[in-house]
């Protein structure tokens, strides 16, 4: 683990270290009691955790590192200390930064880890960093902003051999488990089509960028916040949560939900990366705004087709629909009357040739349809399941860190997460390509060059041109 004479973890962790050996020189055999009592965890064994983005989801990925028991926050980063403010209270211990490139350069041997919970468009930059710092990473749903990032994240994962986890924690949850160990043994037949619901966004979209800029919160770094995005002035309504439907800085709906929904369909079918891809989107009227046009922000709804080649785990291609907004498919006509789509306008279900299943949000409650076929088919678990499920996927994480790269699963490596995050931000070319009069066209996809082959102009969204001094190196 990393060593500074300054950092006071590290000087509790020499201390641990010189008592030990002082008890150590005078027992032949260490009692338990001078090691701290049943369950401790000696401090040269925690991960020290430098969490950028301490407000919002960080506090709470912050927090549930620390419940692990088998971490320290040794650094916070936040650009907004009125966000930051509750995390810092919680962690005083913890030095605070405001520019996460200044911590990486002062303090990189004082820590293993980086979690990684700022708005989408600046994942990537501070993961890869991370990385190259040979630091294990956390990063937030979905893992990038753009395809070209994603790729970018899973081929430096295997570079620098480092440990990395998605914040998709359904990844972890029992369901997604029990619904893949229905398909292995056959229960639905073979998989052909799947639908993915969410009641989201719950924020605006749709609407033009406002033209009415606002005063800077003097606790707020506007140009830190901006990173990777283009320059422009501060507007209201925009920070902590409604930049999620701006494409310079979030991947609306899908990129919210889609890593928690569409995760199962990977999993439990194999999938990788889509072939092709369909869009039609909800309209709006704004001002001079044409209908369904939607210069700098995702629109409201939409309902997105994506084709998946064959896998091991099916017979032919895989046609997975998306649909966001409120839009929903049709109730299985095996679903009673009364019974529950999902929950809480979120849902999975899969079409076999023999049956059908669904999930909840994050993929709980998983069922066989007709409803009562969930009770009366018993299969053998096949498939570990993560202890504490959704919260375990924090401890997951920590303890594969501190084993070494290599030597612990987790549930949402990139090289799981990647793909999936591709496939999302694949979907949002379709929906972008509303706005460049590309109209409801289907565009095939090559994923070894990373472009659609037959509508050039969306393809500058693939990778998106940074801000001077913000580009994303891989």
């Amino acid at each position: 683990m990393a060593e500074d004479s300054s950092n006071p973890l590290q000087k509790s962790r020499r201390g641990f270290i010189k008592n030990t050996a002082i008890a150590a020189a005078a027992f032949t055999i260490v009692p338990r009691f001078v090691l701290g009592g049943k369950g401790f965890t000696a401090p040269s064994d925690k991960l020290l955790i430098a969490g950028i983005g301490a407000g919002g989801k960080g506090e709470s990925d912050i927090a549930n590192f620390y419940k692990s028991g088998k971490s320290e926050i040794a650094f916070l980063c936040d650009v907004d200390d009125r966000r930051a403010a509750k995390t810092v209270s919680n962690f005083p211990k913890a030095k605070y930064y405001k520019d996460w490139r200044e911590l990486m350069d002062k303090e990189s041997k004082n820590f293993d880890a980086v979690s990684v919970s700022t708005p989408d468009h600046n994942h990537a930059i501070i993961a890869l960093a991370a990385m190259q710092h040979n630091k294990h990473v956390y990063v937030q749903k979905p893992l990038t902003h753009d395809i070209y990032e994603a790729r970018a994240l899973t081929n430096a994962a295997k570079q620098y051999k480092v440990v990395t986890q998605m914040g998709n924690q359904g990844s972890s949850n029992d369901g997604t488990r029990q619904l893949a160990e229905w398909y292995d043994k056959g229960i639905i037949g073979d998989v052909h089509t799947v639908y993915c619901w969410t009641n989201r966004p719950v924020w605006p979209q749709g609407i033009p960028w406002p033209t009415t800029k606002a005063e800077i919160p003097k606790e707020l770094d506007w140009n830190l916040w901006l990173g990777t995005a283009p320059y422009k002035d501060y507007v209201g309504n925009l920070i902590p949560f409604n930049w999620r439907g701006w494409w310079d800085y979030g991947t609306g709906a899908l990129g919210d939900m889609g890593c928690h929904l569409v995760e199962a369909p990977f999993r439990v079918l194999g999938l990788q990366y889509a072939k092709d891809v369909q869009a039609s989107v909800g309209s709006v009227y704004v001002g001079e705004f044409k209908q369904g046009v939607f210069p700098d922000s995702c629109p409201p709804s939409s309902h997105i087709t994506l084709t998946f080649p064959k896998t091991k785990k099916t017979k032919g291609d895989i046609t997975l629909h998306w649909m966001d907004g409120g839009i929903q498919p049709e109730r299985p006509e095996e679903l009673g009357a009364n019974e529950k789509f999902g929950d809480d306008g979120n849902g999975t279900l899969f079409i076999g040739t023999k049956g059908k299943m669904m999930a909840s949000t994050y993929s709980a409650d998983p069922l066989l349809l007709p409803t009562s076929r969930t009770k009366e088919v018993n299969v053998k678990q096949t498939i570990a399941r993560v202890p504490g499920q959704a919260d375990g996927h924090y401890a997951q994480w920590v303890e594969a860190c501190i084993a070494g790269y290599g030597k612990k699963e987790v549930s949402s490596p990139f090289e799981v997460a990647g793909p999936l995050t591709e496939a999302l931000l694949m979907a949002n070319l379709a929906v972008r390509g509303h706005d460049l009069k590309g109209g409801h066209i289907k565009m095939l996809w090559d994923n070894q060059n990373m472009k659609i082959t037959n509508f050039d102009e969306v393809n500058r969204f693939v990778k998106r041109d940074y801000r001077q001094g913000w580009a994303v190196k891989a």
